[in-house]
């Protein structure tokens, strides 16, 4: 671990606040109705896709007429690419003639995509063909991904509002994520891409010859185009098996950077928004700080750990150097260990690594991250985790000085507090409840390739990744049963779907209350204090709820390391 590391971890993060702040006034302005520098371009587009599609731009909708077309949508697009899957051996766009997918895969495949988990039980390169990559793969990570961001668009509307029916037009939202953020922003990091040596090309897979005289077959296809939503949607799901470990989808620095980038800044840009819909930009300044602080203390914890060595390798073999094993030498440590923590902290999922190679400690980083599921979060669904971590904060504080708790100038009662611990708990229970069965069947535990407690990270840190709708893995664990494939698939779809209609159910109900003015005794929110609380009430709940299954996992395994015992 060297200052020079450190500093190239922080000139990332610059780069992305940089990006993020103008970014957040841009969707502020988007989704609040103004005018933004570029609607003389997409509004005669919109208008032509309203008229098409049967859109009535000025229809505002209370929270249940919202959430009924998003769900419906979603129910749609997930049947939509399932079917493509069940027939991509019959249908065109398949130069390599690759076969159908077994049901159960395409299930968990097309729960994962449409969830914006993007977990793979399945080598892409091999099992999808070029009409699945394209209408399926990076389909879905462009609708998913604008799910996520019409959803907390119009939570923001229904907290700010002060009349019944203010969460906006699901319709116009979906279109506008779309036309004004993630079509051309994708676009334009595509060709960045092309020109950094990323393949885009329907051409099937070329046979060469090695300079041993050997045959080999390299995997290529529409790459670019796929990894640019990849990132920028926080999807994760990659062209090739190795991700964004492997030199197509991922070839050099520059590349590292752009795609820690790209997966950083609309996350990081919605903590801005949210303080525009406010009119409170402290309040984003205060978020940002303890967020940005919280993912770089695990990110330098996971840099430290994987500098430190194995002092196994160094009892054993002498080896007493850095953590390399499944790291790619081209990025750098400091760079990995940043890819890592933003990965898990933006719920990206994708991997310039192997997770599964880092040290117990470094694996306990991106697994506290999931968990914990508030370090920035995915598209949108990452902001309403924050908010209700928010509202448990001041619910908590407000018990602490006897008084009535409000946030935002609205009262918090049964109703609100009944609906955000349903938030808070869902997740917990998917990610423990799910890992139990796995560990006391003999179909779960069969798929563990690695004995004793980090078999055990295995099996936690998959349905961590899946609750979180992360996509992230511990390679170990073989995930392509029926087993796997279903539980994971019912895991990302509760752990999606569960947690958005209840926190719009919240907005529902703070949008009917009126504005409280604030006084003396108001529980100010924008404050640093206010922000140390939020970040241990957040930590010592993760704690509580995870600390025992941690301890059975990485760290009793680190534990086991530093002792130079070897696991059993």
């Amino acid at each position: 671990m060297t200052w020079l590391g450190i500093i190239q971890i922080l000139l990332v993060l610059g780069i992305v606040l940089l990006v993020a702040i103008p970014l957040g006034g841009y969707l502020y302005r988007v989704f609040s109705g103004q005018r933004s520098w570029l609607e003389r371009v997409y509004a005669p587009c919109e208008k032509v896709l309203y008229k098409l599609s049967g859109i009535n731009p000025t229809v505002e909708m209370d929270w249940k007429a919202y959430i009924k077309p998003l769900l419906l949508v979603n129910f749609i697009m997930m049947l939509f690419v399932y079917l493509i899957l069940r027939l991509q051996g019959h249908l065109p766009l398949n130069p390599d003639h690759i076969p159908s997918m077994p049901w159960d895969l395409a299930f968990n495949t097309a729960a994962s995509f449409i969830t914006n988990t993007n977990w793979q039980n399945y080598a892409g390169e091999s099992t999808l063909s070029y009409l699945s990559q394209t209408m399926a793969i990076t389909y879905l990570q462009f609708t998913s991904a604008a799910t996520g961001l019409v959803a907390v668009i119009a939570f923001l509307r229904g907290l700010v509002g002060k009349r019944a029916k203010m969460f906006g037009n699901f319709w116009v939202d979906f279109v506008k994520v779309h036309t004004r953020l993630l079509l051309p922003a994708a676009f334009i990091l595509a060709l960045v891409f092309v020109g950094l040596g990323l393949p885009q090309t329907f051409s099937g897979a070329q046979t060469v010859h090695t300079l041993q005289g050997a045959s080999q077959t390299i995997s290529r296809g529409p790459i670019a185009s796929l990894e640019a939503i990849k990132q920028l949607g926080t999807n994760g799901g990659g062209f090739m098996n190795a991700n964004s470990a492997h030199p197509f989808e991922n070839p050099n620095v520059i590349t590292n950077i752009l795609e820690i980038i790209a997966m950083a800044v609309i996350p990081t840009a919605l903590i801005f928004t949210f303080g525009r819909f406010l009119k409170k930009r402290r309040q984003a300044v205060i978020l940002y700080v303890f967020l940005v602080a919280m993912m770089l203390l695990g990110t330098l914890l996971v840099y430290w750990s994987e500098t430190s060595g194995n002092p196994i390798l160094h009892k054993v073999l002498g080896i007493s150097n850095v953590s390399m094993e499944g790291k790619e030498v081209r990025f750098g440590l400091p760079l990995d260990s940043l890819f890592v923590g933003a990965t898990t902290a933006f719920t990206t999922g994708a991997v310039n690594l192997m997770h599964d190679s880092l040290t117990p400690l470094g694996g306990f980083v991106p697994m506290l991250f999931m968990m914990l599921n508030m370090v920035f979060g995915g598209k949108g669904v990452g902001l309403l985790n924050i908010i209700m971590y928010l509202i448990i904060t001041v619910f908590i504080a407000g018990l602490m000085v006897g008084r009535t708790p409000e946030i935002f100038g609205k009262k918090i009662e049964a109703r609100e507090i009944k609906l955000a611990t349903l938030t808070l708990l869902i997740h917990p229970f998917l990610i423990l409840f799910a890992s139990a069965i796995a560990l006391v069947t003999k179909t779960g535990v069969a798929s563990i390739a690695n004995p004793g407690l980090h078999g055990f990270s295995e099996i936690l840190y998959a349905f961590s990744s899946a609750a979180a709708n992360n996509g992230s893995a511990f390679g170990g664990l073989s995930g392509n049963t029926p087993f796997y494939n279903i539980m994971l698939g019912v895991v990302m779809l509760l752990g999606r779907y569960i947690s958005i209609v209840a926190m719009f159910a919240i907005a529902g109900s703070l949008i009917r209350k009126p504005v409280v003015p604030e006084s003396a005794g108001t529980l100010r929110t924008d404050t640093f204090a206010f922000g140390g609380v939020f970040a241990a009430i957040a930590l010592i709940v993760g704690a509580l709820t995870f600390f025992p299954a941690l301890a059975l996992g990485p760290i009793a395994e680190h534990l086991q390391m530093w002792s130079g015992v070897l696991s059993k």
